[in-house]
């Protein structure tokens, strides 16, 4: 079976399993005090250029609710788009562990927010009876498989920055962001402005983990407390750390990222050719968005599973990942062209 439901479906690169194996040797010191994080600490620091603080998380939830809840108190706001991860897909888990209120803005056709959007609920401050916001998080690559340019996070970031609140971005696919755009880390995240990122590391072939950096320094204040109160601190972080380090040297990130983009790229000019199928966002990252016929769901899922995505309209996320191949476009492309027409 091959997969378009989800890059999580694929298994864990071999350079990722060979910096395990290298992790995996004498005792060293738990909870983060071990050399491999601090050496892959430093790598951070130097891949972003800034000073960042570093904190490894077994998973995306995690990820997110340290980021924000390092940011936030129970009596604030949060502001996310429509589509985000954090409001529709992580249960109450954000809302739970942080105590705030989420309000979801509209996303534009293009799945991002933007600074109109924004604007308008950049309201009611210093009213006692307004859950005050204090956080906007936006999402790269976003839940429609689009990419914030460095100029568009930047815009975003000035706006929160004018109006005193910190800029969260939920990065689960920040490498496959980073490939399409043929950036650095550094552009969509320290030189735009953001505050603190949940950078993704699971989605790009990591067997587990992701890590929270940290850019800001006032949110570095009570985080490492943080960290431990929503159970995100693992004795032996340096299996997570080490993962990140074969992700991080010479830019494996992006070779394996560029490739998934590619893949999403041949998969839409493979399905759009079929006079049944309509794309529905731009092809960025390593998603493809379109609205097929309903009919077709059974026959399709049963050897290539993917999500339905809005029942309506019978739209569809096809994901690629590091390890999809042209053969399997292929095949599923000839499948597609078999159904009742």
């Amino acid at each position: 079976m091959k997969s378009f439901a989800s890059d999580n479906y694929a298994g864990v690169l071999p350079e990722v399993m060979e910096g395990l194996q290298k992790a995996n040797g004498e005792h060293v010191r738990s909870y983060g005090a071990d050399g491999v994080t601090k050496r892959v600490t430093d790598l951070f620091r130097e891949v972003f250029d800034a000073d960042v603080d570093v904190y490894f998380v077994f998973n995306g939830t995690g990820a997110n609710v340290l980021s924000i809840s390092s940011a936030t108190q129970s009596y604030n706001a949060v502001l996310c788009s429509d589509t985000s991860h954090i409001y529709n897909d992580e249960s109450s888990a954000p809302e739970t562990f942080t105590g705030c209120r989420f309000f979801p803005l509209a996303a534009n056709e293009k799945g991002k927010l933007d600074v109109a959007t924004i604007s308008e609920r950049l309201i009611r401050k210093g009213d006692v009876h307004y859950a005050q916001t204090a956080l906007l998080s936006i999402t790269q690559a976003t839940e429609y498989g689009t990419v914030y340019t460095p100029q568009e996070i930047k815009e975003i970031s000035n706006l929160t920055k004018a109006h005193g609140l910190y800029l969260h971005m939920d990065g689960s696919r920040f490498f496959n962001a980073a490939a399409s755009l043929g950036c650095g880390l550094k552009d969509i995240s320290t030189t735009a402005g953001i505050d603190i990122l949940s950078l993704g590391g699971t989605k790009s072939g990591m067997m587990f983990g992701e890590a929270v950096v940290v850019f800001n320094k006032e949110l570095s204040k009570h985080i490492a407390y943080k960290h431990k109160q929503v159970m995100q601190l693992a004795s032996k972080t340096r299996f997570i750390a080490a993962q990140f380090e074969a992700m991080l040297q010479n830019e494996l990130w992006r070779k394996t990222a560029t490739h998934a983009n590619k893949m999403a790229e041949l998969l839409c000019a493979s399905i759009s050719k079929n006079r049944m199928i309509k794309i529905t966002k731009p092809v960025q990252a390593n998603a493809v968005f379109a609205e097929i016929p309903r009919t077709w769901y059974e026959p399709l899922q049963e050897h290539f599973p993917f999500y339905v995505w809005k029942d309506s309209t019978h739209e569809v996320r096809l994901m690629c990942a590091w390890d999809t191949k042209e053969e399997d476009i292929v095949k599923f492309a000839a499948a597609v062209n078999s159904l009742p027409q």
